[in-house]
């Protein structure tokens, strides 16, 4: 046993009574009291088991509840999506909207999430607040629940991000990238929200900022252990990203880890090449979350929030920025480890390590 009792080996989708406490623990977290009007959002591609965790959790603190479970919409074209952050299901469907805004709050179990969606902005103008549960496991999310020193050091850390003018990033393995931060929008999740009008998501635990236009440049390199969130893939050989106003100019590297970026990034049809711009940089400081554990999972049992979140990663990702007005569903999230950040020449992270 591990992870406060929870088991490792739990991996049938059953409701466990374990999980259903997890799923408790984290919406009181989000100030729901007794009388709360909830939705329960999914899709029709959805994982059961975690709006039927949530439903039963709901019943216990006693919220009015009701469940929207919509059609997952069938994609055209040859180019599959993944990891995008943004749901299809809503398709700008006015009632459904305004149903959700309606609410205390929206526990989102869709399979992307409406972090993108083109509808989140009405539901949370709405006074709703959103809670995205990950599509993860939900052996998963148990062991990542939050805590309140985590939801501090997020803070902290927006606050700084938000008065920096200046990101250096570098590693040994030759990384060597500048972001300006003047003009970018910055956020942090610390894995659930009380406060109307606002979303989060659970697991939780980074700070992030989605640059203006014409702030990134330098270069990136993928050592052997980073990971392709996207492919749900430990990189096995280096890949070198140069990287000019913003936008990935070359990927250099052998092997399948290089071919598949080329080849994937290639197959997105934007225009002025979106999918090889930044969507957003940032680093993430969840003590429980572990680089391994996307090792221990069958992908299909797995997101990636983890990986995004787990202390002293970088997370660098390509694709859409509303700040820099881009918007594609072309996305790779790419955490890093090993690597050193400075705000404005004052070191953050330390060789994959947090500094003080």
């Amino acid at each position: 046993m591990a992870g406060g009792g929870i088991s490792f080996n739990m991996l049938q989708e059953i409701t466990e009574p374990a999980w259903v406490d997890a799923f408790e623990t984290v919406l009181r977290r989000c100030a729901l009291q007794a009388g709360d009007t909830v939705a329960v959002l999914c899709e029709s591609q959805s994982r059961p088991v975690l709006p039927a965790l949530a439903r039963l959790a709901l019943a216990r603190i006693g919220c009015r509840q009701f469940e929207l479970n919509l059609p997952t919409p069938v994609e055209p074209g040859a180019v599959t999506a993944r990891s995008t952050g943004a749901s299809q299901a809503l398709q700008q469907l006015a009632p459904v909207v305004q149903a959700l805004a309606a609410c205390t709050l929206v526990v989102d179990c869709t399979v992307e999430g409406l972090m993108h969606a083109p509808e989140l902005p009405a539901i949370l103008r709405g006074g709703a607040r959103v809670l995205y549960v990950s599509n993860e496991h939900p052996e998963a999310l148990a062991r990542l629940l939050p805590d309140d020193a985590t939801e501090a050091r997020v803070k902290h850390h927006v606050k700084r991000l938000r008065a920096a003018r200046q990101m250096q990033v570098r590693s040994a393995a030759g990384t060597d990238l500048q972001v300006a931060l003047q003009g970018a929008v910055v956020g942090g999740n610390w894995g659930y929200t009380s406060r109307p009008g606002t979303m989060s998501h659970w697991p939780g635990g980074l700070a992030l900022a989605f640059p203006a236009a014409g702030s990134v440049n330098g270069r990136l390199v993928l050592a052997e252990g980073d990971v392709n969130l996207t492919f749900k893939r430990y990189i096995e050989r280096p890949i070198t990203l140069h990287i000019e106003q913003d936008h990935i100019t070359r990927i250099e590297g052998q092997g399948v880890d290089a071919e598949l970026m080329r080849s994937y990034i290639a197959a997105w049809p934007d225009a002025q090449r979106q999918a090889y711009a930044v969507s957003h940089v940032g680093y993430g400081f969840n003590p429980a979350a572990r680089w391994d554990s996307m090792a221990l999972y069958d992908k299909r049992d797995f997101n990636g929030s983890e990986l995004r979140a787990f202390a002293g990663n970088f997370l660098y990702s390509t694709g859409a920025n509303e700040v820099a007005q881009r918007h594609t569903r072309g996305h790779f999230d790419l955490p890093m480890r090993a690597c050193s950040l400075w705000l404005d020449g004052v070191p953050v992270l330390d060789q994959g390590v947090l500094c003080p």
